[in-house]
């Protein structure tokens, strides 16, 4: 399988410029200029840089240029530290993956999806060329985790036509584009057939749910705060709490013992599919995001990385890690002192 250049080991960004109160404070002290240095220094090659598009819009749709501002002194940092930039617009008006943001209509409003397809001109004709003189590279990725499965087709159609639109500015650059139920890895072989050699095909990996999402409560109707769950308990306990806890079992459990724990085993068996389709249409396949919640063990979370991390390496797969700092999922914070220097092996 062709490989993601530039792009096989990074660390998402989240809550810089997404998933927050949009305040100048925020955005001046949540990320900094040294934590760039410290992203390269533990052997990375990029940041997922994800942006609300409150940043670089108002109510009204008018640009922000303040917003555009912030985007290139990130990538000037970037280029400092010599790495690569993928920018996620991770909510657009309309539309965001956790419904707590009561944007609607995205997927039926023809007005509000040509308000995306201007935003992503707007930001294609500012940062195609962002590392121009550089040996960095930027992407685009069109929508962070489009929800139900019932939007496939529009979403298709959509990503279709803002493809086009910003191939007229950026032919060339790489634009990112995820499927279904949150970029799942079962909604991969839904997405349209690539429209030239520059699409990722992009996907999205927490599994197995109930344990990097043990004690969520935004997960399922009975996911308790006090919730904790060992990465390597039994299939059958995981089948069983899962049904509980979050509401829906995955695919993969029945294909295994249930004595049988999570191993490498596992994640082949999820990836499979998605890998195939991949490679039987030669387009890149690149995880956005993956991580296990600040709830689990420093151990567990250890050894889920040395897991997953084994079958992407075993696939070329290129990945960035959910997330720097805090969001629930924090690989900087301080609960993983102890085990980080081994973990950022497995990035």
């Amino acid at each position: 399988m062709k490989q993601f250049k530039g792009f096989m080991h990074g660390v998402n960004l989240g809550g810089w410029f997404s998933q927050c109160n949009h305040t100048e404070e925020r955005y001046d002290t949540f990320i900094k200029e040294e934590d760039f240095k410290t992203i390269a220094d533990w052997g990375l090659d990029h940041i997922r840089l994800p942006i609300d598009y409150e940043l670089v819009e108002n109510a009204d749709g008018q640009k922000l240029e303040k917003g555009y501002e912030r985007i290139r002194k990130a990538a000037e940092w970037c280029k400092t530290n010599n790495l690569n930039m993928i920018l996620d617009l991770h909510k657009t008006c309309g539309f965001s993956f956790d419904i707590g943001y009561q944007e609607s209509g995205f997927f039926d409003d023809e007005k509000l999806q040509e308000r995306f397809y201007k935003l992503w001109e707007s930001l294609a004709e500012s940062f195609k060329d962002i590392f121009a003189g550089s040996n960095n590279e930027i992407c685009f990725e069109l929508l962070n985790e489009v929800t139900d499965q019932a939007y496939c087709k529009k979403w298709n159609a959509i990503a279709k036509t803002c493809i086009e639109r910003i191939r007229k500015i950026a032919p060339t650059t790489k634009i990112l584009v995820g499927s279904y139920w949150n970029n799942s890895l079962a909604s991969v072989k839904d997405l349209d057939e690539p429209y030239d050699e520059n699409i990722v095909y992009n996907f999205h990996c927490y599994e197995p749910l109930l344990f990097t999402h043990q004690g969520a409560p935004w997960v399922g109707q009975k996911m308790n705060p006090d919730f904790r769950f060992p990465l390597k308990s039994k299939f059958s306990d995981y089948i069983k709490m899962t049904s509980e806890k979050v509401g829906q079992i995955g695919t993969a459990f029945g294909a295994f013992s249930p004595d049988a724990t999570v191993d490498v085993s596992y994640f082949e068996t999820i990836f499979a599919e998605a890998v195939k389709v991949a490679e039987d249409r030669n387009v890149l396949l690149y995880c956005g995001e993956y991580g296990a919640i600040e709830k689990a063990t420093p151990e567990d979370t250890l050894e889920w990385y040395k897991l997953i991390s084994t079958v992407f390496n075993n696939h070329g797969i290129g990945r960035a890690a959910w997330s720097y700092r805090q969001m629930d999922f924090g690989l900087s914070d301080s609960r993983l002192d102890a085990v980080r220097s081994e973990l950022i092996k497995y990035l």
